[in-house]
């Protein structure tokens, strides 16, 4: 098989220290107002990207574990990039006065190093993490609930899709970036593989304007959209950086999700099927005006509590068929 990369996303800035804790685009999904009612995520999710620097002042509280599958040691799963420190960031960044909150802070995470140094892996190495996601178990008896992959490439690879399909079986909820292939036209298609299984949450990037970006995919299977345009996260070294790409709005689903999950299970009494937490994530959706192609379901929005007119008018018909 051929190499997969970190979907082609762009540095726009590195910083010392966060000039607020909140970016915007935490704030944007709203995810604060879930946080005022104590939810703030409380389940495993599944960074498959280039590692992350555990070391790192927002992030050391955060993660659960990782395994390397790039051929280095298995136990090695920093980040001799950047990217997957910035992805976890936008997730789970705890929320302690300092540098940045993630919109799920006291979420977990498990790491899993599936990209090197230039950002590039094996499929093997992919699907293999994929799988171990799906079987790993934690101390305590945590599970993976959301699988998180911003990376991708023009191949529809068959095991890929076959392993997806198991984790989804699992009950595991698997989020992936659209691709930064767009042309700034609604109409085009642009696919890049695994975002584009039926299978997946697929997510398109919007900018603080709630604009789409001119470079977020456009296609028939995109769920919904989330900030990824001058996103401030982790970097390696204690440091933060800015970074606009599709990359940086599927984290922004991934937290979103986990607080999702939290909030309904509390409220159901009962642990929600993948399908049931899908159906919640685009529930929680506003629509910015775009077509199906480019918005999907809509831009995530997280409700505290709902109307029952807002109920009403997300109804199952709404919901993009998968």
């Amino acid at each position: 098989m051929s190499k997969v990369r970190l979907i082609p996303f762009k540095l726009e800035e590195v910083f010392d220290s966060a000039q607020e804790e909140i970016p915007y685009g935490i704030s944007l999904i709203n995810a604060p107002e879930l946080w005022d009612s104590e939810v703030k995520g409380n389940c495993v999710v599944a960074v498959l990207d280039t590692g992350c620097d555990t070391s790192h002042v927002d992030l050391k509280d955060r993660v659960i574990g990782g395994k390397n599958f790039t051929g280095g040691e298995e136990g090695d799963f920093s980040d001799s990039h950047f990217h997957g420190t910035h992805v976890a960031g936008t997730i789970a960044a705890a929320l302690n006065g300092e540098g940045v909150a993630g919109g799920a802070p006291e979420s977990k995470l498990l790491i899993l190093k599936v990209l090197g140094d230039d950002g590039s892996g094996s499929y093997e190495g992919i699907i293999e993490a994929i799988r171990y996601a799906s079987e790993w178990k934690g101390d305590s008896g945590e599970t993976v609930r959301i699988i998180s992959m911003s990376l991708g490439g023009p191949d529809d690879v068959p095991e890929l899709h076959a392993a997806i399909k198991e984790a989804v079986a699992k009950d595991i909820l698997v989020i992936c970036a659209a691709g930064n292939e767009g042309d700034s036209r609604e109409e085009t298609v642009e696919k890049a593989y695994p975002g584009y299984y039926k299978e997946v949450i697929q997510v398109g990037a919007i900018d603080e304007k709630k604009q789409l970006a001119e470079f977020s995919n456009t296609n028939d299977e995109i769920d919904l959209v989330a900030p990824g345009v001058n996103v401030v996260s982790a970097y390696p070294g204690n440091k933060y950086a800015k970074l606009s790409g599709t990359s940086m709005a599927t984290p922004h689903a991934s937290a979103a999700a986990a607080l999702l999950i939290q909030k309904e299970e509390q409220e159901f009494g009962r642990r929600l099927t993948e399908p049931e937490v899908y159906a919640q994530l685009c529930k929680n959706t506003v629509s910015i005006g775009l077509s199906k192609k480019a918005q999907g379901n809509g831009m995530i929005f997280l409700r505290a509590e709902e109307s029952a007119e807002e109920t009403e008018s997300k109804t199952a018909a709404e919901v993009n068929q998968r």
